[in-house]
């Protein structure tokens, strides 16, 4: 019997991989530290900090799925990541079970041109140092024969995902339903990818399902020709019957507001990837897997739909 764990239950993409792998009929255990069964999988309590309990999480699994998302705190992301890492591969290593992480791109650092599988490690923030640490820390057990991985990368997310885990979705979703101006950060004149959550929750499982996929990293299916913030906006606005108005967050207000909040402080050094062009391709995975992307505009009115819902 197959069991598929997802380490990092309750965010914002677990909760689209999760109904993906019970309608395919997998074994679901859904591990975080205030884990919560649904209906079609089982949960598991743990602190993936403490090696003993993500030992015990990771026993008797098929595929492990690293989707743990930590308090957005370099303090806390310098002491927590690499033990997190380090406990989850040695966990595996030990019930041969394989390891899907899914990854962001703060490792590429400011980018000029398009982000691929290829694009050299080149943090510019101590949160994709981090980052750079433990995709390093990975990729070396991997091409070392020591586990059986994959590294898994989407570029910011958007989708009917909740509001907190999206910067797009707060800032331009939100704000519509709430009747106010929807809000860009630091430039809304230049192009942004934005992966689609529930594209990437199915990617994963493909992923998973493919043996020829471990051993190598994989941008997960974002839609080509990113819309600028001002195009984006606009498609919002017109799917949600609301202003296409906005207001350019910059960077002295984020700093101003850093100063009375600590996840907007943090936010601070990660403003150059709205004020320069972040282009994210997955044209491997779309190449290898015959898959389409949701173009912007669906996955946008997709989007507009579940906020006006909300």
């Amino acid at each position: 019997m197959t069991m598929h764990t997802i380490l990092g239950a309750g965010g914002a993409v677990s909760n689209q991989l999760a109904p993906v792998l019970i309608s395919n009929n997998e074994n679901v255990r859904l591990v975080s530290r205030k884990a919560k069964p649904v209906n079609g999988a089982a949960a598991f309590a743990a602190d993936l900090t403490n090696k003993i309990q993500t030992a015990e999480a990771v026993k008797g699994s098929s595929v492990v799925y690293l989707l743990a998302g930590l308090q957005y705190d370099i303090r806390v992301w310098s002491e927590q990541w690499p033990k997190i890492m380090q406990h989850v591969v040695e966990a595996c290593k030990q019930y041969n079970a394989k390891l899907v992480f899914f990854d962001n791109v703060y490792m590429y650092g400011r980018v000029d041109g398009t982000m691929t599988e290829t694009t050299p490690f080149n943090p510019c923030s101590r949160k994709g140092e981090v980052r750079a640490r433990i995709a390093t820390f990975l990729l070396d057990e991997m091409k070392a024969g020591n586990i059986q991985a994959t590294i898994a990368r989407a570029a910011d997310f958007y989708g009917p995902i909740g509001f907190a885990t999206s910067v797009a979705n707060l800032l331009v979703f939100q704000n519509m339903q709430k009747k106010k101006r929807a809000q860009w950060l630091m430039n809304a004149k230049v192009p942004h990818s934005f992966t689609y959550v529930p594209d990437a929750a199915k990617a994963l499982y493909i992923l998973a399902k493919d043996d020829h996929a471990f051993g190598q990293t994989w941008h997960l299916p974002t839609a080509p020709g990113p819309l600028t913030g001002e195009a984006f906006i606009a498609a919002a606005a017109e799917a949600m019957n609301a202003s296409a108005k906005y207001t350019v967050i910059s960077k002295w207000m984020m700093q101003l507001i850093g100063l009375f909040n600590r996840p907007l402080k943090e936010s601070v050094e990660m403003l150059y990837q709205n004020e320069w062009p972040y282009i994210f391709d997955s044209a491997k995975f779309d190449n290898a897997y015959g898959f389409t992307p949701t173009p912007y505009k669906e996955g946008i009115k997709a989007t507009a739909a579940w906020a006006l819902q909300s």
